[in-house]
């Protein structure tokens, strides 16, 4: 994707759309937040909370799921507008690194977008890590306008 082009969305946003059309987002606290967007990239931030870990103190594949599906989801908005009904119709993961009880950070980005499907990836690290603690890659489906 361009990074020429203007962001169709903001991570603000997002955020606002979020809140007004997906509640259940942050329905237990605000943990998700967007960070920055530009045309086909979005970077989200995933707080640290304990109910978040599995056994053995580690964030739980679950939480970095979720985190990976709203970035691409956000990724997604920042290309096309607040579509609520663009869905995921695929998203892979796999762990690389076990990561420790702290925040995460996503950082998703369009490979591909079509007028039905946008395909992308996802990376994901514990926070202040160099090294991605999971990759993802996800397909969304975009309704026809």
């Amino acid at each position: 994707m361009s990074s020429e082009l203007k962001p169709l969305m903001s991570a603000p946003d997002i955020m606002e759309f979020w809140e007004r059309d997906f509640p259940q987002v942050n329905a237990n606290g605000r943990h998700f937040h967007v960070v920055a967007t530009t045309h086909g990239f979005a970077e989200m931030r995933l707080d640290y909370a304990a109910r978040f870990l599995r056994p053995g103190g580690t964030i739980s594949g679950p939480s970095m799921f979720a985190l990976a599906d709203l970035a691409m989801y956000a990724a997604v908005l920042s290309a096309i507008g607040p579509v609520g009904l663009a869905v995921t119709t695929n998203l892979n993961i796999n762990f690389l690194r076990r990561p420790g009880p702290t925040a995460m950070i996503a950082r998703a980005r369009l490979l591909k977008l079509g007028s039905r499907l946008a395909v992308g990836d996802i990376a994901l690290y514990s926070e202040g890590e160099a090294e991605m603690a999971a990759h993802a890659t996800s397909t969304y489906s975009i309704p026809p306008r």
